[in-house]
């Protein structure tokens, strides 16, 4: 492992209402290496955007909060910054690639507008200066006509274009941690190759981290150095991708890679996980995946498993998983 860029501790990130709360992030740690892919993998609902919200400072708020834990970039704990200090981190130290680009963009704004504002504000360049940057940024994540396309407002833009447009944004700055939340979803095959190669020229160009969340195991194959396996808000397996991937362990990430299609193998269906991800208002007292497991003992039930590490850098919460 390289050094660390990024370490996150038992965070912990929940929403709060008269009736209820919802621990949506629960007790998480990681780390991120310097120069290093850390590849994020779980069903939706399983905590991993909210997770990258939570490192951005963006949690929605007021119900939403981190209520503990550390998010350790280098030697700054960004839970404990001001509104105003992240201002400074975000889109300049740290970027995201957010997973809705329809959302995320100003309509308001042009394109050009809106990396060029980046540029302006964290490398302090002159007007001028940062449109031709903003150029620049669109022709390598593959705008051809790049001049024209700085003129035009979010809505002018398909959604495979605006997700173009947001990577563009995101790595215009040269951040040291760049966080993809699913950002080849709205590409086509093609453009999707194209924006993974641009990832990992810009890792190694730059020695930029990358967090990469994905349903996709396959990008996480290509991409990951490292990889973490949430489900019900928490880290159930993490390791390199090729530990992982080779002895896998958890019973959800066996279960996750069975899902997966094989084409040279004839199924007259194909496996899906029974039942659904646990509501994170009213998560059960043992192991979170206990209902869907086909392994379950009467202990998983009732007692939460730790995370341990049951071989060198490789991390399982099972009772079932010893070392």
């Amino acid at each position: 492992m390289s050094e660390p860029l990024l370490k996150v501790k038992n965070l912990k990130t929940y929403f709060t209402s008269r009736h209820s709360q919802v621990k949506a992030v629960d007790g998480v740690d990681f780390v991120v290496g310097k120069g290093r892919v850390l590849g994020i993998v779980g069903e939706s609902g399983s905590g991993k955007s909210m997770t990258s919200l939570s490192i951005m400072g963006l949690v929605p708020g007021p119900q939403g909060k981190i209520v503990e834990g550390e998010i350790l970039l280098e030697d700054m704990d960004l839970v404990k910054l001001s509104d105003k200090q992240m201002e400074n981190v975000r889109g300049n130290l740290v970027s995201m690639i957010f997973q809705e680009p329809m959302t995320a963009l100003n309509p308001v704004l042009t394109i050009g507008e809106q990396i060029s504002e980046m540029l302006i504000k964290h490398r302090s360049m002159r007007k001028s200066e940062a449109m031709a940057k903003a150029i620049e940024m669109l022709r390598s994540v593959g705008f051809a006509r790049a001049e024209q396309i700085v003129k035009e407002y979010p809505h002018q833009l398909s959604g495979g274009m605006r997700q173009r447009a947001m990577i563009a944004m995101a790595m215009s700055c040269e951040p040291k941690l760049l966080i993809a939340d699913e950002p080849t979803t709205a590409l086509d095959v093609t453009i999707q190759a194209q924006v993974l190669e641009l990832m990992k020229d810009l890792r190694d160009r730059t020695g930029t981290s990358v967090v990469l969340i994905t349903h996709d195991l396959g990008v996480i194959a290509e991409m990951a150095d490292d990889m973490i396996v949430m489900y019900g808000g928490q880290v159930v397996e993490s390791g390199t991708a090729d530990d992982v991937f080779e002895v896998t362990l958890h019973p959800y990430t066996k279960a996750l890679l069975a899902s997966i299609p094989v084409i040279d193998e004839e199924r007259d269906r194909l496996y899906a996980i029974p039942g659904t991800v646990p509501s994170a208002a009213n998560f059960p007292v043992g192991c979170r995946f206990a209902d869907r497991c086909s392994l379950v003992e009467t202990r998983c039930r009732e007692t939460m498993p730790e995370l341990q590490e049951v071989r060198t850098g490789h991390w399982v919460r099972c009772h079932l998983v010893t070392k």
